[in-house]
């Protein structure tokens, strides 16, 4: 072992940053940080560099040139250690984290809202990100449920790429925002969408409208990405599944209003983002229609512009959704998330 860190410590030096991390349940409520391979296939936990993918955030410019260094050794088949990783063992990569905020990043997604309901946009939705403040104290995993007591609470997903940051500075600009930018990764932010309409009539946000939310196996580095990461934000589908059939598949870099620095920007307007903060794009919305949506509201409001009234129901108890993003060779990135709805009892 004091060979191997002694050589992890001599690859570290080169500099790389290209990384895939996870947490594995055990290990308390802040999971067991892992490196999983680049095929999803294999991992290793790495307690002498990190306990916990927080830890390893807050001290990102030391330990990250280490962990892509462990990354490098797992993927040529260098660890005697290496297990076979089972997406079913693992949390949230940050099972609880210190922020989590989400934007609406697309705004085909906002006008089609607006245009269901007979209402306009506001010029400055064009110019002003819209973004709430979600519950980030209990994060799920890849094949946790989704759960309500109700079907009556209109349970929908929303399919999404998130960031995660290190230490943000107050009045950031949207310019030197990127550099913050340490991990990516794909989300199920689940709505339940007849609980919203009341919450927003107080004029106070939401609470009981948005349920825990869900994140795919891992979280990458953007060099990991290739030439799908612009800095800003990834130029590949992402993929929804809902009981086996095909869902939507927009591309979460076409139709971007708002790019994830430029949200950056805007969440630090005010005040310094720690280490850990997660920052969601809001549900990836296309004007190509022919790509499908990523969440059922979105279908529903179409159904409702064109034949006056939705047809598509929401999430029944029972139902499975699926959610993945494939590079160009067709390798899931992140791996999948799964989830199904199950009731409350």
């Amino acid at each position: 072992m004091a060979g191997l860190c002694r050589f992890v410590e001599s690859e570290a030096r080169g500099g790389s940053r290209v990384v895939k991390l996870g947490s594995l349940r055990s290990g308390g409520r802040d999971g067991t940080l892992i490196v999983a391979s680049r095929d999803l296939a294999r991992y290793v936990t790495v307690p002498k560099i990190a306990q916990t993918l927080q830890a390893a955030l807050d001290r990102w410019a030391e330990l990250a040139p280490e962990l892509a260094a462990v990354y490098r050794l797992l993927n040529q088949g260098d660890l005697a250690d290496a297990r076979p990783l089972d997406p079913t063992a693992l949390a949230a990569p940050l099972p609880r984290a210190y922020q989590w905020l989400d934007g609406s990043a697309y705004l085909n997604h906002v006008e089609l809202v607006r245009k269901a309901r007979g209402a306009e946009m506001p010029p400055s939705f064009y110019t002003d990100p819209l973004m709430y403040q979600g519950g980030s104290d209990v994060l799920l995993g890849p094949r946790d449920p989704i759960r309500a007591a109700s079907e009556e609470w209109g349970i929908d997903f929303e399919s999404e790429v998130a960031v995660v940051l290190d230490d943000v500075p107050l009045g950031v600009a949207a310019a030197e925002a990127s550099r913050h930018i340490k991990l990516v990764t794909i989300v199920n932010d689940v709505s339940l969408r007849n609980l919203i309409p009341g919450e927003l009539a107080k004029g106070f946000g939401f609470l009981h409208g948005k349920p825990p939310t869900a994140f795919a196996p891992v979280l990458v580095t953007p060099d990991e990405l290739g030439a799908a990461w612009d800095g800003g934000k990834i130029n590949l589908p992402l993929v929804t599944t809902l009981n086996g059939s095909p869902f939507g598949r927009p591309n979460a870099g076409v139709d971007m209003n708002f790019d994830f620095p430029a949200l950056i920007a805007h969440a630090a307007k005010t005040r310094p983002l720690s280490a850990g903060t997660i920052l969601g794009s809001g549900t990836v919305s296309n004007r190509d229609r022919a790509v499908g949506s990523a969440c059922l509201a979105e279908v529903r409001m179409i159904e409702t512009i064109e034949q006056d009234k939705p047809r598509t129901p929401f999430l029944k108890f029972g139902d499975r959704v699926r959610i993945e993003m494939l590079d160009g060779a067709g390798h899931s990135i992140f791996g999948a998330i799964e989830q199904t709805v199950e009731r409350v009892t």
